[in-house]
């Protein structure tokens, strides 16, 4: 393959083929777009799993030699592991090689924005492989992984959704003093309180239908506190000294995270082995008990909190490779920096005296976010979406039934706690270090 130099590179067109294949041109188009590139293999990765554990799939991957011996159950949920196994393994190699990376001027620069074609057979590569592992120990061990990464990327699509809400009211707000104003202080009112409707609702729902047994105990104690903490938040949200501080803060985003932190709640509560706690929403429609699968019984991998718990992930993960935001609390945890400066300059360098938008570096002086650190996020994702898909079962004994387990229950309660805090840190931080400078 030539080499070609950085001046010939600057004369590409944005997105040809030549340029984004040779990897010549490491930095000249857009940083947003390696970050859709490698989020698009994350969601390819995703669709190859989704397919695994269709209905119907086990009869083909069982004629894979050694895969699976006696398993009909968990055969779809073995091939999720490994693709995801994959993944994993590819993201987390990229962050640790884009470790320390500065600027575009790095060499490993090209290597994060270029050799598209190579980086998609490395990850082919190492997911043939991963097909070929011994079971062993593999599958409960990886197990634990997920859980542990799950964990992780809840706080991180909390904190997405934190800054997403912050964008979206600071947006509107602005254009309240730019144009009409009660249109759009009505509209920031009427999401305000769809998000609270929905919210509370939610509450009323898991009391009714998952508090019914004797040993519901949790889910009160889970339901209660998170709608304490919520309660909590939101007043904080319109303090007049967190207003002082930061004067975009409201009930938009206070909402929004509530609403959020009941899906989680909810989410925790549907792997709750105990069914009398732990209703289906088909047994709750027909009115009859949730059966548990007994062995050799066809494994329900999809349910209604699992399909959300998918489109939320699709969303944070979007929006994370897209994301501009100039809220600061907020770009310290994703390690990321202020983008609005660096998308203005961009814009003008793009188009050339001749009108043809061409491909620049955005990243000569800085990068605009932290390579390694959204590899990682992509590593915790890959890890988030195992689980999502094999509905956070755990294997038995004898690997002849798939089971929930309250190891997942405690995992999603916490990370919602946890993620709560976080948002009431990005409030009051501003309040407790007035010394440091968040604007």
């Amino acid at each position: 393959m030539a080499l070609c130099s950085i001046a010939s590179c600057a004369s590409c067109l944005c997105g040809s083929a030549p340029c984004l294949l040779s990897g010549c041109c490491p930095s000249t188009y857009n940083s947003t777009v390696s970050r859709l590139a490698f989020s698009f293999l994350l969601l390819l990765g995703s669709l190859v799993s989704v397919i695994m554990i269709l209905p119907g799939m086990e009869t083909q991957l069982k004629k894979i030699p050694g895969f699976c011996m006696n398993c009909d159950v968990i055969v779809g949920y073995k091939s999720v592991y490994r693709m995801c196994f994959a993944m994993a393994c590819f993201f987390f190699l990229f962050s640790i090689i884009m470790i320390r990376v500065r600027s575009s001027k790095d060499p490993r620069a090209s290597l994060q924005n270029g050799f598209w074609f190579f980086k998609f057979l490395i990850l082919v590569g190492i997911t043939v492989g991963a097909f070929f592992i011994p079971d062993g120990t593999f599958n409960t061990v990886w197990f634990y992984f997920g859980v542990v990464g799950s964990f992780i990327f809840i706080i991180i699509q909390l904190i997405l959704l934190v800054d997403f809400s912050h964008t979206w009211n600071q947006s509107w707000l602005e254009n309240a003093e730019e144009g009409n104003s009660k249109c759009w202080f009505a509209a920031l009112l009427s999401f305000t309180a769809l998000h609270y409707a929905l919210a509370f609702s939610a509450v009323v729902l898991f009391y009714v239908y998952y508090t019914t047994g004797d040993d519901c105990t949790e889910h009160k104690v889970f339901i209660s506190l998170n709608l304490i903490f919520c309660i909590i938040i939101s007043i904080v949200a319109i303090l007049p000294k967190v207003q002082e501080a930061q004067p975009s803060s409201g009930l938009l985003q206070a909402s929004l995270i509530s609403l959020y932190t009941m899906y989680v709640t909810w989410s925790a509560m549907t792997n709750n082995p105990n069914r009398k706690c732990n209703p289906s929403l088909l047994s709750l429609v027909n009115n009859t008990p949730s059966p548990t699968p007994a062995p050799g019984q066809e494994v329900q991998w999809w349910d209604a909190q699992g399909i959300i718990g998918l489109v939320i992930f699709f969303f944070c993960t979007l929006y994370a490779s897209i994301r501009s935001s100039n809220n600061t609390q907020v770009n310290r945890l994703m390690q990321t920096e202020d983008l609005q400066g660096l998308a203005a300059d961009d814009h003008e360098a793009a188009t050339g005296e001749d009108g043809v938008r061409r491909a620049v570096d955005n990243e000569e002086d800085a990068v605009t976010y932290s390579y390694s650190f959204f590899h990682f996020s992509l590593c915790l994702a890959s890890l988030y979406i195992m689980m999502t898909l094999t509905n956070w079962y755990q294997p038995d004994a004898d690997y002849q039934a798939m089971q929930s387990s309250m190891p997942a229950v405690w995992v999603k309660i916490s990370s919602s706690w946890i993620g709560l805090a976080l948002y009431l840190w990005t409030l009051v931080a501003p309040l407790i270090l007035s010394n440091r400078d968040f604007n």
